[in-house]
């Protein structure tokens, strides 16, 4: 070994013992400073010490000591000064993939729902020097770019299937904390798969705000749109109607069981719900239209409002039987959209109240980027094959089960 290796070698021996855990980051330390004194030697043409005539100027002693971000901690270097010219290490030039994976650890514990406040928690637990509020709120608003390009993409397939939901988060405005409403919209494209097709945010769901987000969807590229899926919000029936004209609505059915039991003694809830499921068991929309009849009428005398309510429902509760019964499962209710609703809400729990309506938007959105990441690899959840019965429909596809349909026992 060399007397520098030697020393190096007895250097890193002896802090592996007083400094325990930070032996790492120590001896990280070190070899960057030889580094930085092997570039310094080759700029100024003379190690130090050294004279010689290749010499091109002289080391005029050191910086004050600079932070330096890496994966065992923040280290402190001081960086050589030199009395012409300048000096800065290569492996610290700005925006180094150190201090960009460091960006992305900070915007990726915003996305996880980690609050601004315990990032710092979380920077320092690292090893680092630590970010204030300020700092990781000024970080993480460079995900709005990325997150508005996603926003406004153009739409360049046809969906026939589109499910609307809205999830609510609590925000500050003018002084006073306001529940906020996010809509989310996705669909399945004629392909199969799944995508993520917008995000807005507002202070209610009226027919106004429905429009005006389902008009910029038609204007990025929306097109194709056989059915919607959504739970029976008035304002956006009324745009639906406006805006996506030649589109069926399928009223989820899971919210139309609840809001109908609603109107149901306690002791009787599972009957009444076993009597509508039966309904949704029938085998195509014909039968399922006899049952629905069947079942009104034994439910009007012991819970009439029910009763109205089902009938009321019929054609937008049962809407999704005209399309193939390989769709069925996952066109009947807003479930595909729950999911990615209780993904959201638990990474924005975390954050609780949130500052401002643009925060919101980049939280939100930035989920949804990454689900869509996620369903670029996920299999697709309807098949080719029941995908194309959509556009050449079999005339005896929706009605190819010909048994005798379910029945239900008289009520005593």
């Amino acid at each position: 070994m060399t007397g520098s290796s030697m020393t190096l070698g007895e250097y890193l021996r002896k802090i592996s013992v007083d400094l325990d855990g930070d032996f790492l980051r120590e001896g990280v330390r070190l070899l960057a400073q030889l580094v930085m004194e092997g570039e310094v030697a080759e700029q100024v043409g003379a190690a130090k010490y050294e004279r010689t005539p290749e010499r091109k100027t002289h080391r005029n002693g050191y910086r004050e000591p600079r932070d330096w971000d890496t994966r065992v901690g923040t280290i402190d270097l001081a960086i050589p000064k030199l009395r012409t010219g300048s000096y800065f290490p290569s492996f610290i030039e700005p925006r180094r993939r150190a201090e960009k994976a460091l960006l992305a650890v900070v915007q990726q514990a915003y996305i996880e729902g980690v609050s601004t406040r315990k990032v710092d928690d979380l920077v320092q637990a690292m090893g680092l020097a630590g970010m204030d509020k300020s700092l990781v709120s000024r970080t993480c608003k460079e995900l709005d770019g990325l997150v508005e390009e996603f926003r406004n993409r153009p739409l360049e397939e046809s969906y026939p299937y589109v499910w609307f939901d809205a999830v609510y988060l609590k925000v500050r405005q003018n002084h006073r904390i306001v529940n906020l409403a996010a809509v989310i919209a996705i669909g399945v494209c004629e392909t199969g798969e799944r995508r993520v097709l917008g995000l807005a945010t507002g202070a209610s769901e009226s027919e106004a705000f429905w429009s005006e987000f389902l008009r910029s969807l038609v204007g990025r590229g929306l097109k194709g749109v056989q059915l919607v899926i959504s739970d029976s919000h008035e304002g956006l029936k009324t745009a639906i109607g406006k805006v996506l004209s030649g589109a069926t609505w399928q009223r989820c059915r899971v919210h139309c069981m609840r809001n109908l039991l609603a109107h149901v003694p306690q002791r009787d809830k599972s009957m009444v719900a076993a009597m509508v499921r039966m309904v949704f068991a029938q085998p195509n929309r014909q039968v399922a239209g006899q049952q629905l009849a069947e079942t009104v009428t034994l439910m009007a005398k012991r819970w009439p409002t029910a009763a109205a309510l089902l009938a009321a429902a019929e054609d937008d509760v049962l809407a999704y039987m005209a399309f193939p019964p390989e769709h069925w499962s996952r066109i009947y209710s807003t479930n595909p959209l729950e999911r990615l609703n209780r993904e959201i809400k638990r990474r924005t729990d975390v954050v609780g109240i949130f500052p401002d309506e643009a925060s919101v938007i980049r939280l939100v959105g930035a989920v949804l980027m990454e689900r869509a990441d996620e369903w670029e690899v996920e299999r697709r959840p309807f098949s080719l094959e029941s995908m194309h019965k959509l556009t050449a429909p079999d005339p005896g596809v929706l009605l190819q089960m010909e048994a005798s349909p379910l029945r239900l026992a008289p009520i005593h």
